[in-house]
């Protein structure tokens, strides 16, 4: 059996599997550095980290959906309808005050990176026979889920995903006991599962197993063994935003012929990819720098007035974008059963 790439050896490799493991690696290598890099350079790993990589994700979808006119003709009510919806749940949430907010939002925000690495698991196991399909997920929902359930049961961690206090915390000794011996023993069946059929079938699944490794690496390393700030980050965000990028790229733009991406085919190639690259940059920076101006204050200061009396309109309308590709992915990957 063929090693089921989404692309090619190469570009997968690259792109979608080796940034969990690259950014593990170098995590362990340079921890002193991280630290005097969080010190003294934090505009400059919120610039790349959170505005490059992070934010540019979300605008990648543009190119999977707004940007191909048959796909919007296709899903015209869905891709109209979503970002109304989500900026007035926003506002209803914002009511109950931002607290509730940021909550709500940082748990569909999980909710979307578990199902990210679930489904990149399964585009690489959609030539393998679905009657075991149950053990590969469960191994990858344990790879994400078990982390988080640390960090909701043990003290506050020294790193959020959007605000301070945004999950419940519960701290329980005994239970993050049973669920690590669980988590162990999950482990440790992968590992004899796979070896065994390996041996048997002489056939072994690099990318599908690559993405499960390299998520239990990038969330177990993030979250549960360090507690850091910019460890989280560079494990949360890299590994989660620069693979949806080249997915977006490489099987919407790259892997398409001319014809069937009229105006985008201006995208293809190495001129294209850079042009591909400055629009999602360009886009998100602009989007940060009215969150910074307008509500955050951290990097910039170039105004002094006070918005706060209308976070209730600004918070939620400038988190359309995001709240939008957290539930708009959710339908855009999924395919027609035959």
């Amino acid at each position: 059996m063929e090693q089921p790439w989404i692309h090619k050896a190469k570009t997968d490799s690259l792109f979608i599997l080796l940034p969990s493991f690259l950014v593990v690696a170098i995590v362990f290598i340079f921890q002193q550095q991280l630290q005097e890099i969080e010190d003294k350079y934090s505009f400059y790993t919120w610039l790349f980290l959170i505005v490059f990589i992070d934010v540019a994700h979300v605008y990648a979808t543009l190119f999977k959906t707004y940007f191909v006119a048959e796909e919007f003709q296709k899903r015209k009510k869905l891709l109209i309808g979503l970002p109304i919806l989500c900026f007035l749940i926003g506002m209803f949430l914002f009511s109950f005050g931002s607290g509730v907010f940021w909550s709500v939002l940082a748990y569909i925000a999980v909710f979307h990176f578990i199902r990210q690495q679930y489904g990149f698991m399964r585009l690489y196991a959609r030539k393998e026979p679905k009657k075991w399909a149950w053990i590969d997920n469960l191994i990858i929902y344990t790879a994400t889920i078990y982390p988080m359930l640390f960090w909701f049961l043990t003290l506050p961690r020294k790193f959020n995903w959007f605000v301070e206090n945004e999950f419940l915390h519960f701290q329980n000794p005994f239970l993050i006991t049973i669920l690590s011996w669980i988590y162990g023993f999950i482990i440790l069946f992968y590992a004899i599962r796979t070896i065994y059929l390996w041996t048997k079938t002489n056939y072994f699944n690099i990318p599908k197993n690559a993405i499960i490794v390299g998520t239990m690496f990038s969330w177990y390393f993030g979250i549960v063994y360090f507690n850091n700030d910019l460890i989280f980050t560079l494990l949360n965000v890299v590994s989660h935003g620069i693979p949806y990028i080249a997915l977006i790229y490489l099987k919407e733009i790259d892997k398409k012929t001319v014809a069937e991406l009229n105006w985008l085919h201006y995208f293809k190639h190495f001129k294209g990819l850079i042009l591909f690259l400055s629009i999602l940059l360009f886009i998100a920076f602009f989007e940060e720098y009215l969150w910074e101006i307008l509500v955050w204050n951290e990097q910039f200061s170039s105004t002094t007035k006070d918005f706060s009396n209308w976070y209730f309109l600004i918070v939620p309308m400038l988190t359309v974008p995001q709240f939008t590709h957290y539930l708009l992915d959710g339908f855009i990957w999924k395919t027609k059963k035959k």
